[in-house]
């Protein structure tokens, strides 16, 4: 068992009211030394409100926030050894890009010459040290948030907090930066708390996901976990593209669950914990994982007809309806169409799920 002292951060059983209103119902997760780790829901469902806790903004109503093994909850933010880098950058107009960079490190005491030195080497890092005599209005979107990474890490903060950092730039510039956030977190070392409720965001950098809904963590785990293993109805279907079936299982044989899922048709899957025998429930279903075909390829083949395909550029979506039965999305990469069968409307065609690909689902 990992030693409380690694964890940069140990959050437990946290509890923040806002009056009648409970922001986080009794949230618990421990975030580990040197991790990317990314809170990840819909607005609203306490994903930012857990980051002000950490940086002490928010107070906690009750339980717990440990920083390396010593209690936080009770300094203030200047007294905390992290930094935060805000949505909308919160950068100084009338500063230089230095000057911007510069700041934290001499409001920490340092002397001036040491403030330029560590500003210059984290515009280094952020490969804007030919801009540090401007001012931010004269920088893009993306060099400002680059800016304010730099002016974030310049004081060593031992956690750096991020609140949508990307939100406000285009789709390419916030790929470009996904990939260039997790590079300076590897290089730095620092722990990385980050925090959106874009899916595919959270899937590129981090080293784990907490997934949260209405003030609670759903699921907590490795991306491809949490992708490939969803806990819950509001995971599947939250994390990426699923098809969700109602379903009722009709037995449990040698670990495997056998499932009716109307219209006669049947799937199997594993059996889970705590579904058993004439549980109506949902399964999940990634479209990637299902596989087209023109005739049975095994017993759970299931028949339907194809109602519409649909281009998405690296992806074609197929939907194809079962006889008195659900609907399914069926995902083909174009890097496939040697190899795999694109069939025209109103053909008949078998839906075929790759091994693994079903999982039920606690609701």
């Amino acid at each position: 068992m990992q030693d409380n002292a690694t964890y940069a951060v140990d959050i437990r059983s946290a509890v923040k009211r806002f009056g009648s209103f409970t922001a986080l119902d009794r949230v618990s997760l421990s975030i580990r030394d040197n991790e990317f780790f990314t809170l990840l829901g819909p607005s609203g469902c306490g994903k930012t409100t857990l980051l002000r806790l950490i940086a002490g903004f928010e107070d906690v109503t009750e339980g717990e926030i440990l920083l390396f093994g010593e209690e936080i909850e009770t300094l203030p933010p200047h007294q905390r050894p992290v930094n935060t880098v805000f949505q909308n950058y919160a950068l100084f107009p009338k500063m230089t890009v230095e000057e911007n960079v510069m700041f934290g490190v001499e409001m920490r005491g340092a002397r001036r010459s040491e403030a330029r030195r560590r500003a210059g080497e984290m515009l280094e890092l952020v490969r804007l040290e030919r801009f540090a005599g401007r001012r931010p209005a004269q920088l893009s979107g993306g060099q400002q948030q680059r800016v304010a990474l730099a002016r974030a890490l310049a004081p060593q903060p031992k956690v750096l907090l991020l609140d949508e950092p990307l939100s406000a730039l285009d789709l390419k510039l916030r790929k470009a930066m996904q990939m260039e956030l997790k590079s300076i977190q590897r290089e730095t070392g620092i722990t990385f708390i980050f925090v959106t409720h874009d899916q595919e965001e959270a899937l590129t950098m981090s080293d784990r996901i907490a997934v949260m809904s209405e003030g609670r963590v759903q699921q907590m785990g490795e991306a491809r976990e949490i992708y490939e293993r969803p806990h819950n109805m509001f995971v599947a279907d939250f994390i990426g593209d699923t098809n969700l079936l109602d379903v009722t299982v009709d037995r449990i044989e040698d670990g495997r669950a056998i499932c009716h899922i109307g219209g006669g048709h049947v799937l199997t899957c594993d059996a889970v914990d705590g579904i058993g025998a004439g549980a109506q429930v949902h399964m999940s279903i990634r479209p990637e994982r299902l596989v087209l075909s023109d005739e049975a390829l095994g017993a759970e083949s299931l028949a339907g007809t194809v109602v519409d395909n649909v281009f998405i550029g690296t992806d074609i979506q197929s939907m194809i309806q079962l006889e008195n039965g659900p609907r399914f999305a069926v995902r083909t990469s174009n890097s496939d169409r040697g190899a795999r069968r694109i069939f025209a409307p109103g053909a008949q065609a078998f839906v075929n799920a790759e091994p693994g690909a079903a999982r039920l689902l606690i609701d």
